[in-house]
């Protein structure tokens, strides 16, 4: 009963987190199927939290920092890290890769009917790997500076570092850390997916929604956004602005790749997608530049 109390209180504390969580779920269940999201979720989360166990103890891998601890007794901690903190990187996470997917994959349609035409072969390649590890290290080069002033919004000061580092109070092996972490958790992954949950496993819980491909990669912007949000809130113009820098090419680069019909997927592309991720469309057909192609199993 005292679990369900604390855990009840850590939501009302950072409702945020579980709002990122649920889309994070509703989009990763939908798109890559329910035992998919569970190993994806589980396995990023335990490699996070032993990365910060690790780190605030040996600070190996972001440096030394420790949590105050001052919400104990307001929301969840396992040992001595809010289980909330490790639990964001799996949002994160997908979110990472969902933007590498984007980046490297064919797309297909537009608006409502909009998806990523990724396959096996794609998600388990070296330059997803290395791509979500790199979306991942950028994400928390401006996640890491607000989350330290954390005592002038509503999050608190809920961690510090054991030295002042260059990057606007935050040491430069931070950023190398989350790309560490990333590149681990989704290496261990896509092991797991390519011995275990590749083509021959029948996984549930995929569905085809409106905006599918926009999910994952808008699950990365609203992070994105609302902690530039929160710096503006702030009023830490200089990291506003470092922020907005850091993303303005790559957006760029990925709003260009949606309209290029170059990055459009073939049928014999779409068609691979749909053998390997069937979507449920009973009764229904999907049109690929003009041919239509029966997506029902």
């Amino acid at each position: 009963m005292e679990f369900l109390v604390l855990f009840a209180k850590t939501i009302a504390l950072r409702p945020y987190v579980f709002v990122f969580l649920v889309v994070f779920l509703f989009a990763s269940v939908t798109s890559m199927g329910l035992i998919r999201t569970m190993v994806f979720w589980l396995g990023t989360w335990l490699i996070a939290f032993l990365s910060e166990f690790s780190s605030t103890r040996t600070g190996f891998p972001y440096g030394w920092y420790q949590y105050t601890e001052s919400t104990r007794g307001q929301e969840l901690f396992v040992f001595n890290i809010p289980f909330m903190d490790s639990l964001s990187y799996s949002f994160l996470l997908f979110a990472s890769f969902s933007l590498s997917l984007y980046t490297l994959a064919p797309l297909y349609g537009k608006g409502m009917t909009f998806r990523i035409a990724d396959t096996f072969k794609i998600r388990q390649s070296w330059k997803v790997l290395i791509l979500t590890a790199l979306y991942m290290m950028m994400i928390d080069v401006v996640i890491d500076p607000v989350a330290l002033q954390g005592e002038k919004w509503f999050l608190g000061k809920i961690y510090y570092y054991e030295y002042q580092g260059y990057y606007f109070g935050v040491p430069l092996s931070n950023a190398l850390g989350w790309g560490i972490v990333g590149f681990v958790a989704t290496a261990v992954y896509q092991t797991i997916e390519k011995r275990f949950l590749s083509h021959s496993f029948q996984d549930r819980g995929m569905r085809a929604i409106p905006f599918q491909g926009f999910w994952g990669v808008g699950l990365y912007y609203g992070v994105l956004a609302f902690n530039l949000g929160v710096t503006a809130y702030i009023e830490a113009w200089g990291l506003l602005i470092a922020g907005v820098f850091i993303y303005l090419l790559p957006t760029t680069i990925l709003v260009f790749r949606y309209f290029d019909k170059k990055s459009q997927a073939t049928r014999d592309e779409w068609q691979s997608h749909l053998d390997e991720f069937p979507p449920v469309l009973k009764n229904k057909v999907i049109s690929n530049t003009g041919a239509k192609i029966n997506a029902t199993r």
